[in-house]
């Protein structure tokens, strides 16, 4: 049975810095795309930090040289480090795996598997 579980959520100042994980097991980790996604009330999910088709971080916008991702293939775990949290990166953070195709072509909704999420809430 495949589990994805994040973790490292929690209430944070504007301009501090945040660590996700990701814990997947239950599947071959190597041999998946994985990333993170948020979604706020009332939005629509969408990439954040996810590792492309050419296994290179792609980023949104709106994150570019503030987060990292990374990935632990020994240990099947996936990583967001957060610097300079802005109220807007308030969201529910979701870790997803996917097999086929790569965000941004393949929606989040069409990675294979995804967490329940955590939540990152910045106050101004």
């Amino acid at each position: 049975q495949v589990q994805v579980v994040e973790s490292g959520g929690g209430l944070v100042q504007a301009g501090g810095s945040l660590r996700l994980s990701c814990t997947a097991s239950g599947l071959t980790f190597d041999d998946y795309r994985m990333g993170w996604f948020r979604q706020a009330p009332g939005k629509e999910r969408e990439g954040v930090a996810v590792f492309g088709c050419d296994d290179r971080p792609k980023y949104a916008d709106s994150v570019k040289g503030r987060f990292a991702v990374s990935r632990d293939n020994a240990k099947t775990t996936l990583y967001l480090q957060m610097n300079s949290l802005k109220p807007e990166d308030s969201a529910m953070y979701y870790c997803a795996a996917g097999l086929m195709g790569c965000w941004p072509k393949l929606p989040p909704d069409e990675y294979n598997y995804s967490g329940k999420g955590t939540q990152v809430t910045v106050s101004p």
